[in-house]
């Protein structure tokens, strides 16, 4: 291009980073102009575009800045804009057909025209046809490589029959209730580091991939019938992913593949609990009487079917067959006699079932992992293939600074290589991808969440030529780690009311998820599972393998034991480190029969400043699913309570001290999310209950609001609370604070 132009300009297109710490690349510069030629519209010049002269042709053309795009006529207002609509979903109906992918009947600028249409110094312009008005629809796939498609245009035009009227184009699509609020900007600050190495997300890689993890349930789910005759726990493989990660070392973002110990302790655990049969939940008086019969008898037949030395067999037979006799005996007893009963039998036959399972269990937990490293060594291999296969190399190593810098999504070092068509089509409000007939879905307000935090955070993609593809890896993954049946891992994914998020925004200075991902999270900033596909959606990483100097932090982690630990664990490791405001603010279930490692940890911790619990089913969570269940599936009550820690070094205390005031306006936002579940959005949901949201409208959520108690908080108003609260100016005093305990 600079060839063309009197003058050349020399651009310096290495990477460079912003002042909020993230890797952007330089805009490319227009070429430079040997006459001044005349000024365009504002609007055509702050969307990038500028007039320049060609040498060659010896004629003006248009060159986009932002875009790299040329045009030998001038742009038409109203075309949509590639940067602020990437994919064209708000575009207006174009006319003319012009060349393939070009809207608005432009001709795409080229290296030189035919030779009917004059030589290089002519001043003639070839002919334009005007083609025939197109129609648009938001249905027809879309994919990189559709012929006479762009990625970024949300439709692709084909010619009307005659006779026929081209239809209007789609409103432009605007969700009426949003879950986020993605204008925070961040106060975690972290120190420079250089790209991941992790394989870029590839949709054959992840079809790969999800076919085998499908597998891999497989296996489990026959083990564990096989050999005790039990279904597998409920969402026991989804918490043996999380745990097992915890400790993996290996290349695979989802399967284990080198961890020590090889027994997983918490698929362990789950297996044993259900062993020799699984107890539910009891509501009626005959239920109780056929669990106790049942118990009895799968333990009577274990003990039987199994080598178990003479004095446990002798134990467990006495003790069940005592039972069957009681039963048999007494009619009259209540639903709570059997319920004890049980108890005293599981406590009498349960150390003898569990010695005999041991060993089979141990092998259920060994087969399952090193099914998963063999998976781990074909995918690997797969993807290294086809990485070769699209001359992707290993590049230079990036030379980082040794500074503090804002935080910023993570980044790959190896480049992506080309992507496959994903195509997309919209059912009503649902957004469907598929890829070699496999489809995901999302809601249309998520795919435009998506499609922003796309924008802010990936770097390598300014035409949005692999958006759809990556999205389509992208929920692909957490559909495959969290199952495929009715509700399964939900939990797993559950994320706090969007009230509370905006209390922990203005009163502590939140800004940023250490658990979250691009489908649940409330701010841009946050630390997901995966850092290959979500790194292109604003994911700073795992949060485990992140490392804040200074910021405002909220942790709701997924509930598994071992995470929740390993957790702890980091926050004290940097809060220990860092002399800069640093603060956490956790919310955990509140098991305390028996009390959870990590809970205690944190109740005993010395950088605890305060602590309150939520009770059960007095406050809600948003659904796992929330990119794709009904809004009135949205939110779910907790089953269990809820402890909220803020652990704290002295310096962030000192600037976001939990005091009794900010305290209530947190409390207050539950409060808030209980009286009106789907809230309208970031700059409208009120932080503290007013008396229209309290009962103003008709509906029953509002209705059961009125008719339920008024839960009032109440503080801990003991001495220590008092002289903390009353010596707040001295700095001494307030950054050593004694712990201090509230609940709803």
């Amino acid at each position: 291009m600079t060839s063309e132009n009197h003058a050349t300009v020399k651009v310096d297109t290495s990477m460079v980073m912003s002042p909020t710490g993230s890797a952007t690349q330089g805009s490319p510069v227009s070429p430079s102009t040997s006459k001044p030629m005349p000024e365009l519209p504002d609007e055509l010049v702050q969307a990038g575009w500028s007039k320049c002269w060609s040498k060659r042709e010896n004629r003006p053309y248009w060159f986009n800045r932002f875009t790299n795009q040329s045009l030998w006529e001038m742009p038409v207002l109203g075309q949509h804009d590639v940067i602020s609509d990437p994919l064209g979903l708000n575009a207006a109906p174009a006319e003319g057909t012009g060349d393939a992918g070009v809207g608005n009947g432009q001709r795409k600028r080229r290296l030189s025209e035919e030779a009917a249409q004059g030589g290089p110094n002519s001043f003639k312009r070839p002919k334009m046809e005007v083609g025939i008005p197109v129609t648009l629809t938001p249905i027809v796939p879309i994919s990189p490589i559709t012929p006479g498609a762009k990625p970024w245009n949300s439709t692709i035009g084909t010619e009307d029959k005659p006779g026929q009227h081209s239809m209007p184009a789609p409103a432009p699509y605007r969700p009426t209730v949003i879950y986020w609020d993605l204008d925070v900007q961040t106060n975690a600050v972290i120190r420079e580091r250089p790209p991941a190495n992790h394989l870029p997300p590839h949709p054959e890689m992840e079809l790969q991939r999800a076919q085998l993890t499908t597998k891999l349930r497989l296996h489990y789910h026959e083990l564990c019938y096989q050999r005790e005759g039990i279904e597998p726990p409920r969402e026991s493989f989804n918490r043996w992913l999380l745990e097992r990660k915890v400790l993996d070392k290996g290349p695979d973002p989802l399967l284990p593949s080198e961890c020590d110990p090889i027994i997983s302790p918490s698929m362990f655990r789950e297996v044993m609990n259900d062993i020799p049969i699984r107890l539910s939940r009891i509501k009626y008086k005959e239920e109780a009487r056929k669990l106790l019969f049942k118990y009895a008898e799968a333990a009577k037949k274990m003990i039987d079917s199994r080598n178990a030395t003479p004095d446990s067999r002798k134990v467990v037979k006495w003790n069940a067959e005592d039972t069957m006799n009681w039963l048999r005996r007494d009619h009259s007893a209540s639903k709570e006699d059997y319920m004890d009963r049980l108890e005293h039998l599981r406590k009498q036959c349960g150390p003898h079932v569990a010695a005999v399972a041991k060993d089979s269990v141990e092998g259920i937990c060994t087969k399952i992992y090193h099914i998963s490293a063999e998976y781990v060594r074909r995918i690997h291999q797969a993807h290294q293939t086809l990485l070769k296969d699209c001359n992707v190399s290993d590049p230079e190593a990036a030379d980082v600074q040794d500074r503090l810098v804002y935080c910023y999504p993570i980044r790959l070092a190896l480049p992506s290589p080309a992507q496959p068509r994903v195509e997309l089509h919209f059912e009503n409000d649902i957004a469907c991808l598929r890829y070699k007939g496999e489809m995901v879905k999302v809601n249309r307000s998520y795919f435009t969440k998506l499609e922003l935090l796309y924008r802010y955070s990936s770097i390598d993609d300014p035409r949005f030529e692999k958006f759809l593809s990556r999205v389509w890896c992208l929920i692909k993954r957490y559909l495959v780690m969290f199952g495929a049946g009715v509700n399964e891992g939900t939990g797993l994914q559950g994320a706090l009311p969007v009230p509370v998020f905006e209390a922990l925004n203005k009163q502590f200075g939140v800004t940023f998820e250490c658990f979250a991902s691009p489908l649940n999270s409330y701010f841009k900033q946050f630390c997901s599972a995966f850092p290959d596909t979500d790194g292109f959606f604003g994911s700073r990483g795992p949060f485990l393998n992140f490392s804040p100097a200074s910021g405002s932090f909220e942790a709701n982690p997924p509930f598994s034991e071992e995470l929740m630990d390993a957790m702890v664990t980091h926050f004290e490791k940097l809060l220990e480190k860092s002399s800069e405001p640093l603060s956490f603010i956790i919310f955990v279930p509140e098991w305390r029969d028996p009390l959870t490692p990590a809970l205690h940890r944190m109740e005993s911790s010395a950088f605890r400043r305060y602590q309150m619990s939520v009770p059960a089913f007095e406050h809600e969570y948003r659904s796992g699913s929330q990119h794709i269940c009904k809004k009135e599936d949205m939110y779910y009550k907790a089953v269990h309570g809820t402890v909220v820690i803020f652990l704290q070094n002295a310096a962030g205390f000192a600037k976001w001290e939990p005091t009794p005031e900010r305290i209530q306006e947190l409390l207050a936002a539950y409060q808030v999310s209980r009286r009106a579940l789907g809230s309208p959005g970031p700059s409208s949901a009120p932080t503290t209950p007013s008396p229209a949201s309290a009962g103003g409208s008709g509906d029953k959520d509002s209705i059961a609001a009125k008719t339920a108690p008024e839960q009032s908080a109440s503080l801990d108003t003991s001495p220590a609370r008092q002289d903390n609260s009353s010596s707040s100016s001295n700095p001494v005093e307030k950054t050593t604070p004694s712990p201090e305990t509230a609940s709803v």
